[in-house]
C-alpha cells in the first residue's frame, strides 16, 4: 500500500443496530457511519441479522439464531467476498473473526481487533456454565487476539483485563474510546418528554437504559429505589433478567413507580434520557466504557454511576461526587435519595452536553484511521518499551514519583506498569492513561515490613522466588526494551528476573541503604546485588548514592519530578488570625509527626495557630497513628492539630497551609514535599540534612534546624510566625528554585540513562 494512503477498513461485528440491541451493535453501526461519512475508502462491514435496511456495503450473510457452524462459515465466506489486497480486517467479536483471522486467504490480510469485553467470562451467570466451555470461548478470544497487529480497548481498565486476562502484549494495545452520535442525542425540554411519554412532571424520575443481565447490577437499582419513596424509575432494555426483575418489583412493592418500559426506537430513547433528571448505571462487572452514558450526557441529563470498569474513565472531569462502588446499594440509594430530594445537585444540561461533545465520532473514526493505516504497513511501536516495576500498590513516595514521570515520558517511552499487589496507586496509573497490570506477589510478600527482611519467612522466600520465575516468563513473553524497578522489593525480584529474561534492568533507588533504614544483613546484601544485578543504577539524591558504595554500572542521580499540577498559591487574601504550620508524610516513626507536634507545643502553647497533620498509614503502622494520638491528647492540642489523614490531590491541602514543616527524624532519601513546598511558595521550615539539604544547597531558601531537635525546631516556627516579611520572602524565593524538578526536565535526564544503557556505553 503506498505511504500515508489509507487502507479499506471492513468491520466484523455481531449484530446491527437498531435492530439488534446491545452496545457492541450499537458501536459497530456508529463506527461504520463515521468511517462512511470521513471522505477516506469507504468501509465494508459483515454483521449477523435479520437487518431490515442494511446499508450499502453492508453484507447480513446469516442470522444470530442459525446454526454455530453455518453461521460461522457464512462470515468467513462474506469477508473473503468483501476483502481486497488493500483490506484491513477489523473484527469486533471474537467469535465471529475467527475463522477469517486463522483461515483462507483473509488470514494474510492485516488484522485489527475490539476488545469489547470478555466473551467468555460475560456467560458466567448466564446459560454456559461449564468450564469447559467457558475455556473454549476464552480460547477463540486469544487466538483472534494473538494474530492481532493492534488490539482496540475502550478504557484503560479494559486494557488492563485485555493484558491479565488475555495476556495480550501491552505494546500492541490502544485506548481509543468510543464516540456518541452528537445530532441523535441531544438536549430538549424535559416537560415535553416527560408529556410525550405519559409520565408526570413533577415525580423526580431516573432512567436506566441496560440490557437485562445480572452483570448489569440492575437489582441492585430496584432495590435502592425501593428505599426512596419519592422517586420513579424506567428501565429500558430487554434481556434473560427480565422475569427476574419483573419478580423483585413485585415482591418490593414498588411495580407503582418501577417501570420495565422494554426495548424502544432511538426516537423514544432520546425522550426517555430527556425525561429523567438523572440516568443510572450500576453495572456490577465488565464495563468496557458505558456509552449510555455519553447518550446520556449528550441529551443534557446526569449520570449516576458504579465505579465498575470504564465508567470513571466515561465521567472524569464532570462536576460532582463522581461513581460509587459498584455493587454497594446503600451508596446507590444516598445518590438516588439525593436526586429525589434536589433534582439540581446534580450537573447541569450545558455541563453534560459539554462533555459529551468531547467525544464526537468524527475523531474516533480518525483515530481508527491512524491505526488501519499502522497495521497495513505492518508498523511497529516505534517509541522505547519499558516495563516498571513495582512490589506495592500504596502510594508512597516513590510510587508518586512514578507517577509523575510517565505522562512527562510519553511521546519518547511506550510504558508499562507491572504491581506485585492492588491498590490506590493502580487506580492513579489508570485514572491517568498509564498501561498497568497486576501480577500478584502472594504470600504476603509484598507487604513484608523492612525489619523481616534479614530473616525471610519460608513462606514470603517461596513467594518471591516463585513470583521472580513468574516475572522472568512474562518479561520474556512482552519483550520490553528496558525494565525500571521503582522499590527495593522490585529491584531485587526484577534484577534477577531481567536477567533470566535477557533484558537489562535499571534500578531506580529511593531509600538510603543504611543500617538504620533496613536490617544490616539486608543493607549489605542489597549494596552486593547493586554491583551485579542492574545494567545502571538511578538514585533520587546525593544521600541515596552515598550509601550504596562503589559500583561497577553507571549510576546517575536524578531528583523526583514535581506533580505539573502544582504552583504558586496566592495566599493575599488569607483573613485567620492564626497560621497553619503543616506536615505532610505518610505516618511512620521516621517522619517525624512527634517531633513536629512537640516543636508546635513548645513554640505556640496557646493561641491562634494550628497544627495540621496531612498522611495516612499506608504500610500498617497503625501503633505509631496510635502513638500520635496519644501525644496530641498528652500536649493538650486535641482542639488545635488538625488531622487530614491521605490525600490524594495535594493542591488544596497546600492552599489551607501557610508554612510547611519537614521533620524526618533519618536523613530524608530526598523529600519531595519540600520541593512541593517551594514550587507552591510555602515557606518552609526543614531538617538541615538529607535530601532537603540537597534542594536547598545552602541557598537562603528555607529555615534549617538540626534534625530531631525539637527544641530548634520550635525556635524556627516561632521565628516564622513572628515575621511577615520573613515569610513573605521565602514564599517569593520558592517556585523560581523548585523549577528544575519540572517533570520534562527529570524526564530528559531518565531517557539519557536510558539510552546510556541500550547503547551500552560506560558510567
Amino acid at each position: 500500500m503506498p505511504s500515508g494512503s489509507s487502507p479499506s477498513p471492513l468491520l466484523i461485528g455481531d449484530g446491527w443496530s437498531p435492530d439488534q440491541t446491545g452496545g457492541l451493535s450499537r458501536y459497530v453501526t456508529d463506527l461504520f457511519g463515521a468511517l462512511a461519512a470521513d471522505g477516506a475508502p469507504p468501509p465494508a462491514a459483515v454483521v449477523l441479522g435479520p437487518v431490515q435496511h442494511p446499508p450499502d456495503r453492508c453484507s447480513v450473510p446469516a442470522d444470530l439464531d442459525d446454526p454455530l457452524a453455518s453461521r460461522l462459515l457464512r462470515v468467513a465466506r462474506a469477508v473473503r467476498s468483501r476483502s481486497t489486497d488493500d483490506t484491513v480486517i477489523d473484527s469486533h467479536f471474537g467469535l465471529n473473526g475467527l475463522l477469517p483471522a486463522t483461515v483462507g486467504t483473509t488470514r494474510r490480510l492485516p488484522l485489527v481487533t475490539h476488545f469489547h469485553g470478555p466473551w467468555a467470562d460475560e456467560s458466567v451467570g448466564q446459560d454456559l456454565r461449564h468450564r469447559w466451555s467457558l475455556r473454549i470461548r476464552a480460547g477463540i478470544e486469544r487466538a483472534v487476539y494473538s494474530r492481532s497487529h493492534t488490539v482496540i480497548t475502550l478504557s484503560t481498565a479494559f486494557r488492563r483485563l485485555a493484558v491479565e486476562r488475555y495476556r495480550v502484549d501491552p505494546w500492541r494495545l490502544q485506548v481509543v474510546p468510543p464516540g456518541v452520535d452528537l445530532e441523535r442525542f441531544h438536549p430538549g425540554d424535559r416537560g415535553t418528554a416527560r408529556r410525550r411519554l405519559g409520565l408526570g412532571e413533577a415525580t423526580p424520575l431516573v432512567v436506566s437504559v441496560r440490557r437485562l443481565v445480572p452483570r448489569m447490577g440492575l437489582d441492585d437499582l430496584v432495590r435502592a429505589a425501593a428505599a426512596v419513596p419519592d422517586l420513579r424509575v424506567t428501565i429500558v432494555g430487554e434481556g434473560p433478567a427480565q422475569a427476574d426483575l419483573e419478580a423483585l418489583i413485585a415482591e418490593l412493592g414498588i411495580d407503582d413507580r418501577v417501570a420495565l418500559a422494554g426495548q424502544v426506537a432511538d426516537d423514544v430513547l432520546v425522550e426517555h434520557y430527556r425525561a429523567a433528571d438523572a440516568s443510572v448505571i450500576p453495572t456490577r462487572s465488565m464495563e468496557g466504557f458505558g456509552l449510555v452514558a455519553l447518550e446520556s450526557l449528550a441529551s443534557g441529563t446526569p449520570v449516576i454511576a458504579s465505579d465498575c470498569g470504564g465508567l470513571r474513565e466515561a465521567l472524569r472531569g464532570l462536576p460532582g461526587p463522581g461513581p460509587y462502588p459498584a455493587g454497594d446499594v446503600d451508596a446507590l440509594t444516598d445518590r438516588l435519595a439525593r436526586v429525589a430530594a434536589d433534582p439540581g445537585s446534580l450537573p447541569d444540561a450545558e455541563a453534560c452536553r459539554a462533555h459529551a461533545e468531547a467525544h464526537g465520532w468524527e475523531a474516533v473514526a480518525a483515530a481508527h484511521r491512524r491505526i488501519y493505516r499502522r497495521a497495513a504497513t505492518g508498523a511497529q511501536e516505534e517509541r522505547l518499551r519499558v516495563a516498571y516495576l513495582d512490589h506495592t500498590g500504596a502510594p508512597s513516595g516513590a510510587e508518586l514519583a512514578l507517577l509523575r514521570l510517565l505522562p512527562a515520558l510519553t511521546d519518547r517511552v511506550a510504558a508499562h506498569v507491572i504491581l506485585g499487589d492492588d491498590g490506590p496507586f493502580l487506580d492513579l496509573l489508570e485514572g491517568q492513561g498509564t498501561s498497568v497490570e497486576l501480577l500478584p506477589i502472594g504470600g504476603g510478600a509484598s507487604t513484608l515490613r523492612r525489619a523481616s527482611l534479614d530473616r525471610l519467612p519460608l513462606g514470603a522466600a517461596a513467594a518471591f522466588g516463585s513470583y521472580t520465575v513468574r516475572l522472568a516468563a512474562h518479561l520474556r513473553r512482552i519483550r520490553p526494551d528496558l525494565v525500571h524497578t521503582n522499590s527495593l522489593k522490585a529491584a531485587l525480584v526484577g534484577g534477577v528476573a531481567g536477567r533470566l529474561a535477557g533484558v537489562p534492568v535499571i534500578w531506580h533507588v529511593h531509600d538510603r541503604i543504611t543500617s538504620d533504614y533496613l536490617p544490616q544483613r539486608a543493607a549489605e546484601a542489597f549494596r552486593a546485588a547493586a554491583r551485579h544485578l542492574p545494567a545502571a543504577v538511578i538514585t533520587n539524591s546525593e544521600t541515596t548514592r552515598a550509601t550504596l558504595g562503589d559500583l561497577t554500572v553507571p549510576t546517575r542521580t536524578i531528583a523526583c519530578a514535581l506533580d505539573p499540577a502544582l504552583g504558586p498559591i496566592d495566599r493575599s487574601g488569607r483573613t485567620d488570625s492564626g497560621l497553619r504550620f503543616g506536615l505532610v508524610a505518610r505516618l511512620a516513626r521516621w517522619k517525624g509527626q512527634d517531633v513536629f507536634l512537640r516543636a508546635f507545643a513548645e513554640a505556640f502553647p496557646a493561641g491562634p495557630h494550628r497544627a495540621v497533620l496531612v498522611g495516612g498509614d499506608l504500610f500498617g503502622e497503625d501503633d505509631w497513628a496510635q502513638h500520635i494520638e496519644d501525644l496530641i491528647r498528652e500536649l493538650g492540642l486535641d482542639d488545635r492539630v488538625e488531622r487530614r489523614g491521605h490525600r490524594g490531590d495535594m493542591g488544596p491541602e497546600y492552599e489551607r497551609l501557610d508554612v510547611l514543616v519537614h521533620a524526618s527524624t533519618l536523613p530524608e532519601p530526598f523529600g519531595q514535599v519540600v520541593t512541593e513546598g517551594l514550587a507552591t511558595g510555602l515557606p518552609v521550615v526543614a531538617a538541615d540534612d538529607g535530601g532537603p539539604a540537597e534542594i536547598l544547597g545552602g541557598r537562603d531558601l528555607a529555615l534549617t534546624y538540626p534534625r530531631g531537635d525539637h527544641q530548634a525546631l520550635a525556635a524556627q516556627l516561632r521565628r516564622v510566625a513572628d515575621d511577615p516579611a520573613l515569610r513573605a520572602r521565602l514564599a517569593a524565593a520558592g517556585p523560581e528554585a523548585a523549577r528544575p524538578y519540572a517533570a520534562g526536565a527529570i524526564a530528559d535526564q531518565v531517557l539519557g540513562v536510558y539510552e546510556l544503557v541500550l547503547a551500552g556505553g560506560p558510567g
